[in-house]
């Protein structure tokens, strides 16, 4: 991993309030039906109050749901992932914007 941890965690969290990390299969069909979801669960054309704002009440709500971190054990050194465990950032948002992730591993 290049962090000089063989054992502990890492920890990966996202600055920003319109987006959610998650661990999904990459996988076209599984991530079409991600978003088809997430659109049922907040849809863009709800009223929210915070559109009064902004656009984008939607993807805070989507966003706030998800969570902006995940925790991922390390062992020997490496990311303790399944065979199609992948960590992906769900982009909520409705414009592109410049976005920072940060990984914190800890351990020995």
């Amino acid at each position: 991993m290049g962090a000089g941890v063989d054992e502990g965690v890492a920890l990966v969290f996202a600055l920003h309030t319109t987006v959610g990390l998650a661990i999904i299969e990459n996988e076209p069909g599984l991530l079409d039906d991600f978003r088809e979801a997430w659109r049922r669960i907040a849809p863009r054309e709800m009223q929210y109050r915070h559109n009064r704002f902004d656009d984008n009440g939607h993807s805070h709500v989507r966003a706030s749901m998800l969570g902006p971190s995940l925790a991922v054990p390390v062992s020997e050194g490496r990311l303790l992932l399944g065979t199609w465990q992948h960590i992906v950032l769900l982009e909520f948002d409705t414009r592109p914007r410049t976005r920072q992730v940060v990984l914190q591993v800890v351990g020995g």
